[in-house]
């Protein structure tokens, strides 16, 4: 199984983006998601943004991850 993590882009430079995963931040690739920009919650798996999402989902995601990480 593999898992999807909501993070917020807080910075893009072209297909490059730096995402902030709950306080960590990460660089990813844009190349599999048209048109993200700063401020998208995006999911990142691989070190790639492959959805977009709203902020919403994004907490309660990011919530049942803390859950079952603790």
């Amino acid at each position: 199984m593999c898992l999807g993590i909501p993070g917020r882009i807080i910075e893009v430079r072209g297909l490059k983006a730096t995402v902030d995963v709950a306080g960590v931040k990460k660089e990813i690739s844009l190349k599999l998601l048209d048109g993200a920009r700063v401020g998208d919650y995006v999911i990142v798996h691989a070190g790639f943004a492959i959805e977009r999402l709203d902020e919403k989902k994004a907490g309660e995601t990011l919530s049942m991850i803390e859950d079952v990480i603790g």
